[in-house]
């Protein structure tokens, strides 16, 4: 992503390096990354921790009595925004790979209309600013002090009894990785 983010904003600042390669290369890789989470939280993890549920919309209005799973609401739509802005920014920058060439292709400029490729530009472009967007936000809420035991997770993998019992129903997250209690 940073590299992305990189390779696309750097140039429009001034900075002028030979980025395109750099970061069509970046694209593929994020891709194949998309693709492997995909596939391994779809055959090896729960898939349904992740959808919005019924229950999930309840908790809007009866924050204090019901308890998310795996997942808070919140957590759960941003992932759903975040899905639909990569699949965007994916498809069309292999649209946009077309326009150049490349080991094993060559380009074709006509593939779209110049009025198509200015559209799959903007949307391209917007998907760049919003991933910006929820980087800084994605920061912001992972250093808040009442919610620090999540970052701790994403690196170490667990938390502790007491933050899963304060934050989670244990009945919609069986499978939790507890430190100090049963598994």
């Amino acid at each position: 992503m940073f590299v992305l983010l990189g390779t696309s904003l750097l140039p429009v600042m001034g900075i002028q390096f030979s980025w395109v390669t750099i970061h069509w290369v970046a694209g593929v890789v994020l891709t194949v990354a998309v693709l492997f989470h995909a596939v391994r939280a779809s055959i090896w993890q729960s898939p349904a921790s992740m959808w919005i549920s019924v229950r999930d919309i309840q908790t809007l209005w009866h924050s204090k009595e019901l308890k998310p799973g795996k997942y808070s609401l919140a957590q759960k739509f941003i992932h759903h925004v975040a899905t639909v802005v990569m699949l965007v920014a994916i498809v069309t920058g292999f649209i946009m790979m077309v326009g150049i060439d490349g080991p094993f292709w060559e380009r074709n400029p006509y593939f779209v209309s110049a009025d198509t490729r200015g559209v799959i530009y903007v949307l391209h472009g917007f998907t760049a600013l919003f991933f910006v967007t929820m980087i800084i936000v994605h920061i912001y809420f992972a250093l808040r002090p009442e919610k620090i035991h999540f970052t701790r997770s994403m690196f170490l993998g667990w938390i502790t009894r007491q933050e899963f019992l304060d934050n989670h129903d244990p009945a919609r997250w069986p499978d939790a990785q507890l430190k100090g209690g049963p598994r």
